[in-house]
């Protein structure tokens, strides 16, 4: 009997010890504040926006690649931008067409992420010097072909003695080289640009510098 006594206040034990343990606490977790924006090369920045070109038309080309300065960003970082514009043409259409990837929202036509800047351009097959050419010859980035004006452009000794001029960068195909090719510029524009160096865009080697 007294064994059947312990089984049957067994249960209720059980059940009064549980209504008397504490209430377990959730862990709140903190929300991590967002990372500010960081600039981009000019590939991966490209790859954005041709993707997006392609479906305006499939046999979009790339014609120039060049970055852009916004504020609180400072292109000679390492050959990357907080916003690059692509000038893609199509054959089939015979119109050229401009897209835009930003890092943040900056104003006027240029917003986060991908966006195609109103109105098309009838294309005739180049534009100044500049003609399309195949995504297959871009293997360089901009990152790379800054280094390679740094150590084979002698840029590292341009910079020290100017600091504060900005770099940009331009990637187009021109009579110039028989290759696509980057033009690191320290400068606002090329025409206003001190000094800038010339590398291919297919096998990241050194072509010319200009002064």
């Amino acid at each position: 009997m007294k064994a059947r006594h312990r089984l049957l206040f067994l249960p209720a034990l059980l059940a009064a010890v549980s209504c008397t343990e504490a209430p377990k606490q959730e862990v709140v977790k903190k929300k991590e504040p967002e990372k500010p924006p960081e600039p981009i090369t000019g590939r991966a920045a490209f790859f954005q926006m041709f993707v997006s070109a392609r479906s305006w038309a499939p046999d979009v080309q790339p014609v120039q690649l060049v970055s852009l300065p916004i504020e609180g960003f400072t292109n000679a970082v390492d050959g990357r931008a907080g916003a690059w514009r692509c000038l893609f043409a199509s054959a089939s259409k015979g119109k050229l067409r401009n897209y835009t990837y930003s890092v943040t929202e900056a104003g006027g036509n240029l917003h986060k992420g991908v966006f195609h800047e109103p109105g098309e351009v009838n294309f005739s097959g180049s534009v100044g010097q500049a003609k399309p050419f195949l995504v297959q010859a871009f293997k360089i980035d901009s990152d790379e072909a800054y280094k390679t004006a740094l150590a084979k452009g002698d840029a590292d000794d341009f910079i020290k003695k100017n600091p504060k001029v900005p770099a940009n960068y331009l990637l187009e195909y021109t009579p110039r080289f028989p290759q696509p090719a980057w033009r690191v510029i320290w400068g606002e524009t090329v025409s206003a640009s001190q000094y800038s160096v010339f590398v291919d865009a297919a096998t990241g080697g050194f072509l010319q510098k200009v002064r």
